[in-house]
C-alpha cells in the first residue's frame, strides 16, 4: 500500500470575492444608503415640524390667556401715542416700540424675563440700551423653528455694528453686556395683519399679486389683492379714508390716515381686536405664520419693525440677497432682504409654512393656496365664504 505524503494532496482553494463582485456589493450599499437618507431625512424634518406646531401652540395659549385676562388681544407692538388703548398700556404706547413677545412673556412661561423690561423708557433715552440688554440677549427657545439651521443659536448679526447687508437692523441696537460686541435676537414667527397690503403706496405700484392702489374703490365682480392701511397698518392708500377713520391728530395727517386693520394685529397705530370682532370665525383666520430671519433685514424680537406680516404677498417668495448689493430699503428689487415684500411668510418646511389660527389651533398650509383663499384666511372681518376643503 503506498501512503501518499500530506505534502503530495491538491492543495484545498480558497474562496474569496472577485473585484467584480466586490463591486457589485458597494453598489448594493451604496442604492440602499441612497434610498435611506432621504428617509431619515424625512423623519427628523417631521420632528422638526411637530416642535415647531408645539411652539406656535403654546404662543397660541398665550394669546387665547391674554384675552382672556383683559377682553383684548396684544398689540402687535406698542408705537404711536395716538389711538385706542389696549387693556393697561395706554400710558406706556409710543415710549419703546416693544412688540407683542414683551406684552405676553408672563403668559407663555416667561414671566423672569418680563420683569426685566422697563416698558417706560423711551427709546431716546441713554439708558435705555443697557436697561434692555438683560432680556435683549435672553435666549427664548419658544420663538425659533428648529428647521431653520440660519436661526440655530436665535441671534444674528448687527447691520449696523459690521454686520452690513447681511445683518439684521433693529430700531435700537444693544451691545452684549461689558463688551462691543452687537446682535440682534431674532424669531420664526410673525404675527399677521392679514391682507392689508404688504408694499402697496410703501413702494407703487406695488408687488404684482397685489391689486395696484390706482384701483380704488374695487369695481364689481373682482377679487382684490390688497386693502387700504399697509402693513399693519398706516398710511391709507393716496391717503383716502376708510369709513369712519378720522384724520391722526398726533401726526396732522403726515404719515396719510391710519386704515382699517383686517387681520389679528396692528404694529403701526395700536388697533386692538376683541374676539368680538372676528366675525369670519377664529378658526378661518390666521393669526400667526413663520419666518425666516435671514430673509428679512429687521426681524428682531423686541422692536415694533420686523414684527408683523401679511397675505398679500405669495408665501415663501424668498428674499434673501444682500441689502448692500441688491438694495436698501425702499428697492424694487423685490429679492433684497431689505424689500417690502419681505413681509410675506416663509419657512423651510418643504411646500408651505405652518400657521397658527385665532382659535389656537395650527395649521400647515401649502404654498400653492390661491391668494383668495390665503386673503380671506388673512382677513378676520371680510365677510369671504370658504369652504372646508379650500385650504
Amino acid at each position: 500500500m503506498i501512503n501518499e505524503s500530506r505534502d503530495s494532496r491538491p492543495s484545498a482553494r480558497r474562496g474569496g470575492f472577485t473585484l467584480i463582485e466586490l463591486l457589485v456589493v458597494i453598489a448594493i450599499i451604496a442604492v440602499l444608503i441612497a434610498l435611506l437618507l432621504p428617509a431619515v431625512q424625512s423623519a427628523r424634518e417631521a420632528a422638526r415640524r411637530i416642535q415647531c406646531t408645539n411652539n406656535m401652540k403654546q404662543l397660541g395659549l398665550a394669546f387665547a390667556n391674554y384675552e382672556s385676562t383683559y377682553g383684548l388681544y396684544p398689540m402687535g407692538a406698542m408705537t404711536s401715542a395716538a389711538g385706542p388703548a389696549n387693556a393697561s398700556w395706554a400710558a406706556n404706547r409710543g415710549m419703546n416700540m416693544i412688540s407683542w413677545v414683551g406684552l405676553t412673556l408672563p403668559f407663555f412661561e416667561q414671566g423672569t424675563v418680563f420683569t426685566a423690561l422697563n416698558f417706560s423708557l423711551n427709546t431716546g433715552s441713554p439708558t435705555y440700551a443697557e436697561s434692555f440688554a438683560t432680556a435683549w440677549y435672553t435666549r427664548l427657545g419658544t420663538l425659533s423653528c428648529p428647521s431653520d439651521g440660519d436661526n440655530a443659536n436665535g441671534f444674528r448679526g448687527d447691520g449696523y455694528h459690521g454686520a452690513g447687508g447681511l445683518g439684521q437692523y433693529p430700531t435700537n441696537s444693544v451691545a452684549r453686556p461689558g463688551t462691543t460686541t452687537y446682535e440682534v435676537p431674532v424669531m420664526n414667527y410673525g404675527v399677521s395683519f392679514g391682507d392689508n397690503y404688504c408694499v402697496g403706496p410703501l413702494n407703487p405700484p406695488g408687488y404684482s399679486t397685489e391689486t395696484p392702489t390706482t384701483i380704488w374703490p374695487t369695481p364689481p365682480g373682482m377679487t382684490r389683492i390688497g386693502w387700504p392701511g399697509h402693513q399693519g397698518t398706516y398710511a391709507d392708500i393716496d391717503d383716502r379714508r376708510p369709513p369712519g377713520a378720522v384724520q391722526n391728530p398726533a401726526t396732522g395727517g403726515a404719515r396719510g390716515t391710519p386704515g382699517a386693520l383686517r387681520g389679528m394685529f396692528d404694529v403701526n397705530d395700536n388697533q386692538t381686536v376683541s374676539i368680538g370682532s372676528i366675525t369670519d370665525g377664529t378658526s378661518n383666520t390666521i393669526s400667526m405664520g413663520e419666518l425666516l430671519p435671514a430673509n428679512r433685514s429687521d426681524n428682531n424680537v423686541w422692536q415694533w419693525n420686523g414684527i408683523g406680516h401679511g397675505t398679500t404677498v405669495p408665501m415663501n417668495f424668498f428674499t434673501p440677497l444682500n441689502c448692500d448689493t441688491a438694495g436698501g430699503f425702499g428697492t424694487t428689487n423685490w429679492r433684497s432682504r431689505c424689500a417690502y415684500t419681505n413681509t410675506n411668510f416663509q419657512s423651510k418646511h418643504p411646500g408651505g409654512c405652518n400657521f397658527l389660527f385665532a382659535d389656537g389651533s395650527v395649521h400647515f398650509l401649502k404654498q400653492t393656496i390661491s391668494m383668495p383663499t390665503f386673503c380671506a384666511l388673512g382677513s378676520r372681518a371680510g365677510g369671504e365664504v370658504l369652504s372646508a376643503d379650500s385650504f
